[in-house]
Formats: C-alpha cells, structure tokens, sequence
C-alpha cells in the first residue's frame, strides 16, 4: 500500500524535478507518459483495494511531522516573497498572517503530542485520486501536443515547457496527498502548493494580462488560506486535534446545532468557496482562461476547484442539521443560478465553460448544505461526470482555438468542415453534460430529488437549482446547435486534425465520458452508494432520503437506462443520416423582401443608400440584460451577504 500511495503522491513531485531539467522534447515526451501511466496504474490499484489507514513515521529519517511543520512554513515565505516581489500589501499582509497563525499553532497550541494516522483513505479519498490522476494525465498527455503549437504562436526562442510540465506535475502530487491527508497541517501544505501551482500556470505566458490575473487568483486563494489556517487555530484550540477522523467523530457526538464550535467549520467553508471560485470570487477562475488551454482543463476538472468541493463533502457531517448547513445549501444554489445566468450572456467558449464550472460546483455545494445520505450522494455523482466532460471540453476547445484562431462560439459554425473529428467529440462532450441518460443530468436529477424531499429544503432552493437546470440546456443546446450547423455533412474532410497525443486524449476522455455513463449504474452502487453509506454509518448519521441502488424510478415504474441509450443513439443516427441526404442545391438563400444581394459570394442585402450589407447569422446571447456588465455587482453584493451571515451568525 505504501508503494501505491508513494506513486500518487511522491512519484509526481520526484517527476516535476526530473523534467524541470529536462530540455530535450523528446526526452520529455518519454518521460510524461511514462510517469502518467505508472500514477493511473497506482490510482486505479489504490481504489480497487479499498480503503486503507497508512502510518508515515519518519521520511529519510527525520520526524515527519516536523518535516511537514517546516515545509509549511517555508512555503508560507516563499509565498510572501511573491508578494513582496508583486509589490501587493494584500498578498503579504495575509501571508503574514498565516505564518503567525502557522507558528502559533505550531510552537504554542498544546496537543501535538498526540500521533495522528498520516493518510486514511476511504471511498471517497480513492474516488478522488482515480480522478486527478487519470483524468489529469490525459490533460497533461494533450499539453505535449498542445505546448508545441501554442509555444510556436508565441514564437518563443526558448521552451518553457520544462517548467510547465514540472508544475504540472506537482499539481497532480499535491492533489493527492491532500485528498488522501488525515493531518489538517499535512493538508494545508498540500493545499497551499495547489495555491502555488495555480498562480505559476495562469501566469505561465507571462503576458501582462496573464501577470494581472495570476495576481487576482493568489490574492484570492491565499485569503482561503487564511481562513484554512482560523480554522485550524480553533479546532486545535477547542477540540485538541488535528486529525480529520477524529475532528468528526467528536462533532458529530456533540449537539453542536447553531453554536460557536462550528466557527471553524464556516472558515473551512470560506477557503472552499475561494478555492472552487464560488461568488464573488469568480472572477480568479474566469480570469484563468489566459492560461494555455491544458491549464484551465486542469484547473476546471482534476484539480484546484474539486478540492473545495472535497473538503467541504469531508466537513460536511460536523454541521449536519445546523442553520449553517442550510446558508450553505442556499449560497451553492444562489450560485449555481447566478453563474448559469452569466453563461448564457457569453459567446466565448472559455468563458461559457468557466461560468458553468463555477454552477456545478455551486450545486455540488448546494448538495452538501442539505447534508442528507441522497444529497451526498448526488454531489459526489455530479464530481465525477463534470470531471470528464468539462476537461474534455476545456481540451475540445483549445484544439479548435489553435486551428481556427478563435474561440468565439460564432466562429465555430461549420466547424465540422474543417474540423470533423473534433466537432463531432465536442458534441458528444455537450451531450454527456446535458442529455439523459448521461451521468451529469443523472447527478443533477438525483440533487433535485435530494433537496426536493429534504426536510430543510427551502422554497428559493429548490427554486434555483430548477432555474439553473433550465438556463444550462439553453446554453449547451445553442452551442451544440452552431457546431452541427455546417452545409457539408455530406463531405468527408481530411485536413485538420490536431496532433496524435492531442488526439488520443480527447478520444480517450470521451471514451470515458461515454463509457462511464453507459455504466453508471455499476459506477453508483459500487462506487459512490458505498462510499456515501460508509460515512454515515461510521458518523451516525440519519439515512433518511437515501435513493437505494441509484436507481432511476418514476410514477410509472423504473426507466431502464439502456433503453434511454437506444434511443439517443437511434436518434442521432437517424439526423446524422438526414444531413448527409441533403443536396447542395436544397440549401436556399436567406429572403430579404426582394432585396437580396450576392457580392464576391458572400450573401448580403440592399440596405440604405444601395449599400452592400452582408447577412450576418449569430445567436441572442441576451448581454444587454444578463452580461457580465450588467448583474456581476448585484451578484456579488448578495454572495457577500450570504458570507456575512455565514460567518458572522456564529460568532
């Protein structure tokens, strides 16, 4: 066990040093692969074990705890050496703040006598590695193919991909050992290297623009830190332990309902909400997408935002059945309708992917606020479905922007005419995220379930969530729409298809967002029905509202999820045959009254003064009443409101 865990964890961070000085490419595309398949391997023998408790005593023979303690603290100065060299008051003042906080705990605090089991894996720990590690190596495979064209736009005379691959790599580590860590400290190292990695990938073009919001993503997640470390100072203080097992145990024996012993447990949520970019601190996230493509894949599916999610499923059974539990449900809703409103005002893919990011985080937040058995189940549903196809998406998108120059979603029409292969895996992608029988609508359909039948749920919940749901298939359905709008269907185009490696992830996570759905009864009740059942019965937890087998059930009886998928497939058959029947010559023109006009061949009209206008086809993306522009502030304001009361109801 210990050799698996050392892959998944150590493995990456050995790796990241050995191509940090690797400037050959072709070593390099050796190397990453190699090291993928070696973690993937790891992962998946790691989860088809099952839960494992593993000491770690000493490393090269020093304590390591203390080996820990001062790796916590020189990241803490590294970090304010950042922002001393950023000349940001902000980043240092809440660095600072966190050393002292460190020390403190550290040095004063009693209780660090007390041996605390370094990793304790349980479902959901190991349904969270398989996910970093397969689906994050896949991103990284796709940034060797990806890398080599992005570096020649920028005509760089010398690579960076050595330091890229290296920070990659890193993430990927550090991912792991925060979602297999006991140790609240152990964590927060692990998570503030996330913080790290983050801000050294958005800023990788080192443009200014990319400078500028790499700043706003670590002033933004160094002050999640800060919050991490409160709440470490008052669990230590309070409860007299760092270890996450036994912080639980000892809340969920208490009657804590409304009491200022969950003031921890609202700094834990607030580090979640900066680091899964819920509002108002969005803005981190959507301004990532500078980033090269394979970053903001990485960052919206693997990791970074999935570990706010998971700390908050780790936490969620202390403030089960509190007041605070149900802020936290309406915040997430709040969130999910909010952003899912933002991403329909936007044309840019991007943008589009990062909003609807920041809604499923939302709902699997929402999800955690009801805090039942049926809610937990659903959220952890939707992490593993939104993983695949929003990082299929994210990598869909960068190929089409490399070969197009664009990723305005109105540049994307008849995209299948130069692009075939990557049009049609970029519907399939949109399909997994929004049609039945796919395992994203499943998750969403069992959080509606899940908070509908809660006892705490709320009128303006539920209210979101179905708001949200409606405003989703708008945007997915118009974009899925502008890429099947091409006049070729019946053509059968050669050029255009990204490099191998590009080629093999995109074909390979869509494999996987297809292939897992078609199984995904199999996937709930061996995978996410026991895992949810395990923290439970060991909490004590009621059950109540727990939807048995994941089975899909109506007032008619149940739905048998392969027929949905007979169907889907018979229909897309079937529009696909249609299409290739059509002719060149049934296209007609646009009719403009008798004012039709042909000029170069480009289809336009007479417009004032007998002047050429040419015909421009495009979506309404409804910006003039739910741009960016337009509700940010308003959405902000209320999010902010929601934190306040979060927070300070308990104090």
């Amino acid at each position: 066990m210990s050799t698996l865990v050392f892959c998944c964890v150590a493995l990456p961070f050995i790796m990241a040093l050995v191509l940090y000085f690797t400037q050959s490419s072709g070593t390099r595309k050796l190397i990453v692969p190699a090291a993928i398949t070696i973690m993937a391997v790891a992962a998946v023998t790691l989860g088809a074990n099952g839960a494992f408790r593993l000491e770690v005593g000493s490393i090269l023979g020093l304590s390591a705890d203390s080996v820990f303690s001062v790796l916590d603290l020189l990241l803490l100065v590294y970090i304010l050496g950042i922002g001393w060299k950023l000349g940001s008051r902000l980043i240092m003042g809440m660095t600072l703040l966190q050393l002292v906080g460190m020390l403190y705990l550290k040095f004063v605090l009693p209780g660090h006598e007390v041996p605390i089991t370094a990793f304790v894996a349980d479902g959901l720990s190991l349904i969270m590695v398989i996910i970093i590690t397969v689906v994050g190596g896949l991103i990284t495979i796709y940034g060797m193919g990806y890398m080599d064209l992005h570096e020649e736009h920028l005509h760089l005379r010398v690579s960076r991909q050595p330091r890229f691959f290296a920070i990659i790599f890193c993430f990927l580590g550090a991912m792991n050992g925060l979602v297999l860590c006991n140790n609240l400290s152990w964590m927060f190292l692990f998570w503030e290297i996330t913080t790290l990695c983050s801000f050294m990938l958005i800023g990788h073009d080192q443009t200014d623009e990319s400078k500028a919001n790499a700043q706003r993503a670590l002033w933004m997640n160094v002050l999640g830190g800060l919050a991490f470390v409160s709440a470490m100072l008052f669990i230590q203080k309070s409860l007299g332990t760092l270890s996450t097992e036994l912080v639980l145990q000892k809340m969920t024996a208490m009657d804590v309902k409304n009491t200022a012993i969950l003031l921890p447990f609202a700094f834990f949520c607030l580090a979640a909400f900066t680091k899964s970019a819920q509002v108002p601190f969005e803005s981190w996230l959507c301004g990532a997408m500078v980033a090269p493509t394979p970053v903001s894949a990485l960052l919206h599916s693997a990791t970074m935002v999935k570990a706010g999610t998971y700390l908050l499923l780790r936490m969620a059974p202390a403030f089960a059945g509190t007041t605070m539990s149900t802020i936290v449900a309406l915040f997430g809703a709040f969130t999910f309708v909010a952003t899912c409103i933002l991403a329909v005002s936007q044309s840019n893919a991007k943008k589009v992917l990062a909003y609807s990011t920041i809604a499923n985080l939302g709902l699997i937040i929402a999800c955690v606020g009801i805090n039942t058995a049926a809610s937990m189940m659903a959220a952890t549903t939707i992490i593993i479905y939104h993983s695949v196809s929003k990082g299929l998406l994210f990598m869909c998108v960068g190929a089409i922007e490399q070969r197009i120059g664009s990723r305005d979603i109105e540049d994307m029409r008849g995209l299948y005419g130069k692009m075939p292969r990557t049009a049609i895996i970029t519907v399939i992608g949109i399909f997994t995220m929004m049609l039945p029988p796919f395992g994203m609508l499943i998750g969403k359909w069992m959080a509606i379930e899940a908070i509908a039948r809660a006892t705490q749920a709320m009128t303006p919940i539920v209210f979101f969530v179905a708001l949200g749901s409606a405003f989703t298939v708008l945007f997915w359905a118009r974009w899925a729409g502008v890429l099947v709008s091409s006049s070729k269907m019946h053509e059968r185009p050669t050029h255009g298809h990204p490099k191998p490696s590009v080629m093999f992830a995109l074909r390979s996570l869509c494999g996987l967002a297809v292939g897992f759905s078609f199984i995904s009864p199999m996937v709930l009740q061996t995978f996410v029905e026991p895992s949810v059942r395990a923290v439970y019965a060991r909490f004590n937890l009621q059950t109540e509202g727990f939807i048995p087998g994941a089975t899909l059930t109506g007032a008619e009886g149940y739905v048998w999820i392969y027929f949905l998928f007979l169907l889907l497939g018979l229909g897309v058959w079937y529009a696909w045959r249609e299409a290739r029947r059509v002719p060149e010559s049934a296209h007609a023109q646009p009719y403009f009254s008798g004012l039709t006009q042909v000029k170069d061949g480009v289809v336009g009209f007479k417009g004032p003064m007998n002047a050429f206008e040419p015909v421009r086809v495009a979506n309404f993306y409804l910006s003039q009443y739910f741009g960016e522009s337009k509700i940010t502030r308003a959405i902000d304001i209320i999010s902010t409101a929601f934190l306040v009361v979060l927070v300070g109801g308990l104090l």
